[in-house]
């Protein structure tokens, strides 16, 4: 970033690590706003909104700094139209485990929001990638393991295809695996690039 700092508004250190494999330099602050939703929000709306909404919470401390927020929120999704059931991070073992039995033999969607903000006028963009996941049958002795290993602590539908859950997945469609992890790198370069430019 040249001409501004950037300040991910994230303590997730798998969004860090992509940043920074994307050759970014930044600080970290993480937000500490309230992840809930409107029940009359589509998967994509909650996402950008919490994004958003992660991303000004962090801004609003450096008015009088020159520099952009990025903030970020994965949300998995079971099921489509009526049916449709939206998982964020699992509360306790027993919610995780509830949650893989759930995405168990499934395809499921993994939509994840981001917004950036630039400080010194408030003006932000966003967007959301969309990911389709296939995830085969997971017996239930391999859900007992995967919960017992704790991975599935702070991840959005209980599990982190970064990590050992990659084991459960057969494919990928429609967006990348990092968007997956919880940030489509591609997609986060192209709203840092468009708050770059002159206002």
């Amino acid at each position: 970033m040249p001409r501004a700092a950037l300040i991910l508004a994230s303590a997730s250190p798998r969004r860090a690590r992509l940043l920074t494999e994307a050759g970014l330099a930044f600080a970290v602050e993480p937000s500490d706003v309230q992840e809930d939703v409107e029940s009359s929000w589509l998967v994509q709306e909650a996402a950008e909104a919490l994004a958003e909404r992660k991303a000004r919470a962090v801004a609003q401390a450096h008015v009088d700094d020159h520099c952009l927020v990025l903030g970020a929120d994965t949300i998995v999704v079971l099921g489509e139209g009526d049916d449709e059931l939206l998982l964020g991070k699992p509360e306790g073992e027993e919610g995780a485990k509830r949650m893989l039995e759930s995405l168990s033999g499934t395809r499921h969607r993994v939509v994840t929001g981001v917004s950036v903000v630039r400080t010194r006028d408030g003006v932000a963009r966003t967007s959301h990638e969309q990911t389709w996941v296939t995830m085969r049958p997971i017996s239930p002795a391999e859900v007992e393991a995967y919960v017992a290993s704790g991975e599935w602590i702070g991840k959005a539908g209980g599990y982190a295809i970064q990590e050992t859950a990659d084991a459960f997945v057969e494919s990928l469609e429609g967006g990348g695996f990092d968007n997956v992890v919880g940030l489509p790198v591609n997609l986060a370069l192209g709203l840092l690039a468009a708050l770059e430019l002159p206002a």
